[in-house]
């Protein structure tokens, strides 16, 4: 039963519930507006503290890095400098004697014959090509004959004093066909002398020119590696010679002739 009397009914109202909140109160309220955080001045402080810090730990880094840069460019540069000096000190100051270069002689245990009787050396790698030589001229029918090619300088000792005495010759004089001990590329084992087998009048004379044998070598002594030491004029003012051939097939051997090479290109510019 209900207040009506009649069962199962619910009770009816006559005004619709209300919220608790009163009508003028809902129009007018607002959200309100969150508090905004405010850093205090020495918060700043530290904020420009820091990034200068950060700039300066930059500037530094750039700076050493600048640094490193331009003391491998200085070092370089002192290495490139030194170098330059030591070349110029070896090429500029070629301390020569009447016009020839100092030569060191070759260690006679590095030595090869390059004739049966073990009278002629040379170094071994200037021997096999200069055999070469022989046998590729003796294919052509050109018959080339070394008659010298290692010297001492007790054997230079003879060929320098002993004949410019028999001669009456200067040293001056003599110096223009024979170098001093200590100063003939005889002396490095990479230097020969040549006859053509078939004109022996023409033996270490300027008419060997002249013949097939230096004809030939002309034409082909650069594939074995060899070349005329004493041109024509030449720059070290050596008389002309024909029949001297130098090897420079190999680091040692440039190294040996190099300064001769660079007196000769210095005195023709």
């Amino acid at each position: 039963m209900n207040n009506t009397g009649l069962p199962g009914k619910p009770p009816e109202f006559s005004t619709p519930p209300t919220d608790d909140i009163p009508e003028a109160l809902r129009e007018t309220a607002v959200a309100s507006p969150r508090p905004r955080f405010k850093l205090p001045f020495w918060g700043w402080g530290l904020i420009g503290v820091a990034i200068a810090l950060i700039l300066g730990m930059v500037v530094s880094w750039q700076s050493a890095q600048v640094g490193t840069t331009a003391q491998a460019a200085n070092g370089a540069a002192a290495q490139t400098g030194l170098q330059s000096a030591l070349i110029t000190q070896q090429l500029n100051v070629p301390d020569s004697l009447l016009g020839h270069l100092p030569y060191e002689e070759a260690p006679a245990d590095d030595l090869q014959s390059v004739v049966a009787d073990n009278s002629i050396k040379l170094r071994p790698i200037a021997a096999a090509q200069f055999l070469d030589l022989l046998e590729a001229a003796r294919a052509d029918g050109v018959v080339i004959v070394p008659i010298s090619g290692f010297r001492s300088i007790a054997d230079q000792e003879q060929v320098f004093f002993g004949i410019k005495a028999q001669q009456g010759e200067s040293p001056t004089e003599r110096a223009e066909v024979s170098a001093p001990p200590g100063y003939s590329e005889h002396h490095t084992g990479y230097a020969v002398d040549i006859v053509d087998g078939e004109q022996s009048e023409t033996d270490l004379e300027i008419s060997f020119e002249g013949t097939e044998a230096f004809r030939w070598m002309q034409q082909n002594a650069a594939r074995f590696n060899f070349e005329l030491s004493f041109p024509r004029d030449n720059a070290e003012g050596i008389s002309y010679e024909p029949w001297h051939w130098r090897f420079v097939g190999d680091r040692h051997s440039l190294e040996t002739f190099f300064k001769a090479r660079q007196l000769a290109g210095s005195n023709q510019e």
